[in-house]
């Protein structure tokens, strides 16, 4: 196994609506374990298309995406679904969490989706999730007894809890006043350092992208 949790070759996509339009230009790039990556650029640049791609989200493009060294290229819609439970974890601009459960069944989903370990042991990890990002005193609220940070930190808690290979975000503190964002800033630092997790975060925040390990910068779809 190589050092590569993610890589792409000639990554192209096309939107045909109204007219057709290439909105990504053979992407070529690779983010290797351990790596804390920020993808910047203009809006309308293509920066959150590509993480849609990379996510496999979105299956509909040319060119080849690998993840560990494995084709995910053309792989079946239920084997994607598989994956990218196991293997991704999201944080999202909007957390979505889900009102009707509260905090600690909500970062236990993923878990009881992927239905790998029991339930105990998924609530184990849940909490130990929660207590790493300073949220376990909140593990029985609901969402919306929470602060907007409170629950960006429940919905990383949540990427976290299927030990995902890559943690991709899209706007993570796209939502966030300047402390609450310094603080996702902070966790996130600490997930690489600590636990040598990878991530790939889209931001428009340059402070956010400028204290990263590398920054990926896009225009008119493309990597400059």
């Amino acid at each position: 196994m190589s050092d590569k949790v993610l890589e792409t070759k000639k990554l192209t996509k096309y939107f045909y609506d109204p007219i057709k339009f290439q909105v990504l230009k053979e992407i070529n790039m690779s983010i290797n374990h351990g790596e804390f990556v920020s993808i910047v650029g203009k809006s309308g640049c293509g920066k959150s298309t590509l993480l849609y791609l990379l996510s496999t989200m979105d299956t509909d493009y040319e060119g080849e995406l690998f993840i560990h060294d494995e084709l995910i290229t053309g792989k079946p819609d239920k084997e994607l679904a598989q994956l990218r439970n196991e293997k991704i974890g999201f944080v999202f601009q909007f957390h979505y969490l889900l009102s009707e459960y509260n905090v600690l069944k909500n970062v236990m989903l993923p878990g009881m989706k992927l239905g790998k370990r029991s339930e105990k042991e998924i609530e184990h990890d849940a909490i130990e999730h929660l207590r790493t990002l300073d949220m376990a005193d909140q593990a029985l609220k609901m969402p919306n007894q929470l602060s907007g940070g409170q629950k960006q930190r429940v919905a990383i808690a949540r990427a976290l809890i299927n030990n995902p290979l890559i943690i991709m975000g899209d706007e993570p503190t796209g939502n966030l006043d300047k402390k609450n964002s310094d603080l996702v800033f902070d966790i996130f630092k600490k997930l690489t350092l600590e636990q040598n997790q990878t991530m790939l975060i889209v931001t428009h925040d340059t402070d956010f992208a400028k204290k990263t390990n590398r920054t990926i910068t896009m225009e008119d779809g493309k990597i400059i």
